[in-house]
């Protein structure tokens, strides 16, 4: 039974494809255990790929169950803000229909991320616990990643549609 090494995998790993088309993989602790079962092969090439979530879910469930749960906090935060506050504050009042709009969008965006950046860069530099309670440091970074997301939407032309 020949095996075939995956070409993406990461390199502290090895990734096996048995001839029945299971992935097996090995934990941290060297354990190998069966990843994926619907490996598909890339058309390009005849190296497979592997499914990376799954994968990732399976040895690190806790990080990544919190990563879906703070993804899921910022989406719900994203949507109350904007129902409070309308897509016109971050498309400055414009339409976004032109190049000048939507680099007048980032730039705003871009100062609100700097905001961020520096309370994180005082907070963390000084060893400063947060002045204001209801406001830990990790809303900041939050914040940051909530930023990044409605920039790249505004740069797709998605905002406010």
């Amino acid at each position: 039974m020949s095996k075939k090494i995956l070409k993406d995998a990461p390199q502290r790993k090895t990734y096996k494809v048995e001839d029945f088309g299971e992935v097996i993989a090995t934990d941290k602790n060297g354990k190998p255990f069966i990843a994926y079962k619907n490996v598909e092969k890339k058309e390009s090439n005849s190296h497979l790929t592997v499914d990376a979530v799954a994968l990732m879910e399976q040895e690190w469930p806790e990080m990544t169950k919190e990563f879906k749960r703070l993804q899921r906090e910022q989406y719900v935060l994203f949507c109350r803000k904007q129902h409070d506050y309308g897509p016109g504050n971050i498309s400055v009042g414009t339409p976004l229909q032109t190049q000048e709009d939507v680099k007048l969008s980032l730039t705003g965006l871009w100062f609100r991320i700097n905001d961020k950046i520096q309370r994180v860069k005082t907070l963390l530099m000084g060893n400063k616990e947060a002045a204001i309670n209801n406001e830990p440091i990790e809303d900041a970074f939050l914040d940051m990643s909530n930023y990044g997301i409605m920039a790249t939407i505004v740069k797709n032309g998605k905002w406010g549609k």
